[in-house]
This record gives structure tokens, sequence and C-alpha cells, in this order.
């Protein structure tokens, strides 16, 4: 039996598990490492951070999840693998030898690239962030808001779309769940006793969508005197103020980020990543340079936004290449990415998002509805439900048609 280890056990190393795990005790044994002993469910992280929902609802416990269906999993953290010998160092001692690689370790959060961050900033891009911004929108009585994205970086090895922000859709979640409880929940009025204002590092807010969603999501903001500020990058964080590398400032009370996104630092010590770390792989999610190493998601270079929809995607793509390379007789789909997101705005309003603008540029919808939200709930009680696994196939599909009846 062949060798195979997976780093990382977040959506994509999760999807890819579903995918290859019925050969495990036949033609492989899997082994998954993940530094955490749960995988975070991202979608409902702005449900904590504004509706105060259990965290306990955005978490998978791998070990019971991965042993279960009869892979090892190992809480550990990898330091270093050495693609020419086929080893992966942890961060224990242990040194593991794979006859298969599997990257799926997702980006890191940057935090600490933004000045004062840590004193002054608050965030919803984990577990921990969006806890901590909970406390702070409870305690928040009005003033100014600043919200908006730290800008991206990314190589060359590879031919993706050249973004300015990591992922925008958080963004739209934060401007409008955080407006719905102030005004709902602590009967506050927008404008006069509380301002919203959010900043993008680029030329266009959201800029991965194309015209309909930029309809829709310029219209709310409109209504709820929402200012956008475009070419601002982020440097500092004060107590009262956020400072962009221009020179200007914006007054600010609460200041609510995406922060940059990086490669895992084993990568880039290993030599597996591009000139940032990220993992340079073909269509077929195998490694331009390893043909034994299959990755899937953000910290993939091809993963242009940083988005679970496309973390999704590659790793049915990186399963299905490593099962083919197995002997499996089955068909690698498609490196054919979409934008998919629905958009939490409070209470029973929510928007769902498809665009391939960036890509194919046939689907660009944004669809309004309390229908969305019910989506949105009942995606993110599956996810929770069935540790991480996707909805099942009618499920999709029921979602795919209506999607084409909007289009």
């Amino acid at each position: 039996m062949k060798k195979v280890v997976m780093i990382g056990a977040g959506f994509a190393g999760l999807h890819i598990f579903s995918k290859i795990r019925y050969l495990i005790g036949s033609k492989i044994e899997l082994t998954i490492i993940d530094a955490r002993e749960y995988s975070l469910l991202k979608p409902s992280l702005p449900e904590v951070a504004f509706d105060g929902a259990p965290i306990s609802h955005s978490l998978v416990e791998l070990e019971h999840t991965i042993t279960g269906k009869g892979a090892v999993f190992i809480h550990d953290k990898v330091t270093h693998v050495d693609a020419k010998a086929n080893t992966i160092s942890l961060k224990s001692g242990k040194t593991l030898e794979y006859d298969y690689l599997i990257l799926a370790p997702g980006a890191v959060k940057n935090y600490d690239a933004i000045e004062g961050f840590s004193e002054f900033g608050y965030s919803v891009c984990d577990d921990t962030q969006a806890q901590k911004l909970w406390k702070k929108v409870r305690a928040f009585e009005g003033g100014k808001v600043v919200v908006g994205s730290a800008k991206s970086v990314q190589g060359n090895r590879v031919d993706a779309p050249k973004l300015t922000a990591p992922c925008e859709g958080p963004i739209g979640e934060i401007m409008f769940m955080l407006g719905y409880y102030l005004r709902e929940e602590k009967h506050l009025k927008q404008v006069e006793d509380f301002k919203i204002d959010v900043f993008t590092p680029g030329a266009i807010f959201f800029e991965d969508v194309g015209p309909k969603p930029h309809e829709v999501v310029g219209r709310f903001m409109k209504e709820q005197a929402i200012d956008l500020h475009i070419n601002k990058v982020v440097t500092k964080i004060g107590k009262d103020f956020v400072a962009f590398d221009d020179g200007t400032q914006m007054p600010s009370d609460l200041t609510i980020v995406i922060p940059p996104y990086t490669a895992p630092k084993f990568l880039l010590d290993s030599g597996l990543g591009d000139e940032f770390g990220f993992i340079p792989t073909d269509t077929t999610m195998r490694h331009l340079d390893y043909f034994n190493i299959f990755a899937a998601g953000d910290s993939t270079a091809l993963s242009q936004p940083k988005l679970g929809h496309i973390a999704i995607i590659q790793g049915g793509i990186a399963a299905a290449s490593l099962l083919k390379e197995l002997g499996e007789d089955i068909a690698i789909p498609p490196h054919k990415l979409s934008i998919f997101c629905i958009m939490n705005m409070g209470g029973d309003e929510a928007t769902l998002i498809e665009s391939d603008y960036l890509y194919d540029n046939t689907t660009d919808i944004a669809f309004h509805s309390p229908i969305a939200r019910m989506m949105k709930w009942g995606f993110d009680n599956y996810l929770h439900f069935s540790r991480g696994n996707m909805p099942p196939e009618f499920a999709m599909n029921m979602t795919e048609k209506l999607i084409k009846l909007l289009k």
C-alpha cells in the first residue's frame, strides 16, 4: 500500500479526505497532520461575531472524525518537508515518510503585519478573533466604525487573476450584520449614533465579481449611508484611528479588518512555494516541480481569491488526480473556478452571489432574498452536523438549478 500524507484538515483537506477515504486499507495508508485539534468552519464565524452563536457550532473535532474512518490523525505542527527525500519533519521531533503528499494547510492570517492590530484591531477570520469581536460589539454604544481588507501579495509562477485583496466577501457580512445588530438590538440610529465606513486596497470593491453583485451590494451600502474608500492600504490601527500608506487617516472607534494572507512558514522554508510561499500547481493541482505532491485551497497560488468554494473545487480536483495516479477509473474535473458565497446581512436578509466574472464571464448574479438566508442556515448546519462534509449531490443540484433560473 502507498503511504499518503495530508497536511491540513480545513475545507480542502476534509473534502479530499471524503473523496479518497474508501481506499484506506486497500490501496493507501492515510495520515493527516494538523496543528489544530479542531477544523474551523469559517462560513459561520460572522454569526459568532455578530449574533453570539456558540463557537462550538463552528468547530469539527478532528481525531474522532479522521480515525473513525481508518486514517491516522497527528496533532502536530509541520516544520519542514524534504520533497526530494519524501520526508516530513514535525515540531515534536518525529519524521514521517510518504509516497504521495497532499498539501492543504490553508493560509496564515498575518495580523502582526498591521501595526497596532493586537491592541486595537478586530477581525472575524478565526475562532479567537470572532469571539473577541462579539464581546466588543456587545459593549459598543456607538461611534465611528471602519471596516476593510489588507492588501494581498501573490507570485508569478502560475496564471491566476491579480487581486489586491485576499477575499472581500466577509467585508459585506461584517458591515451589514453589524449595522443590523446595532439598529435592531442596540436600537441605535445609523449615521446619527453610528457610522460605518469601508475601505479597500484596490480601485474596485469586490474586484472578483462583476456588475450585478456590485449593483446590489452598492444599493444596500447607499441605503445605509456606508461610504466606500478605494485605494486604501492599511498600515496602522490606533485607539481612535486607522492609518493608510498614502498618509491619510480615518477616525475610528471600532476597526475590523481582514488581515494579509501569507503562506505557512514551512512552505517557504521547504522551497515548496513561489516567491511568497504559495504552492505552484498545474490545473490538476499537481505541484509544478514534484510529481507526487498535490495541493488545494488557500495555500495554492491558483487560489485567487482565497475562498472556501474554490478550496472545495480544488480539493475535488486534487483528490481525483491522486485517485487516477493510484489506478482508479476516474475523470479529473476541469479547473473551472467561480465565486460563490451567501452573504448574511442580519436577520432574515442575505444575498447569494455567483460569479465567474474573473474566469469565463458567463455567470454574474446577486440574489437577495430570505431564501438565500435559509440556504446559508442550511449549509452551515449541514457542515457542522456532517463534520465538515459538503451537502449531498441532490442539494447541490437544486442550488445549481436555482442559479440557472436567476441568470
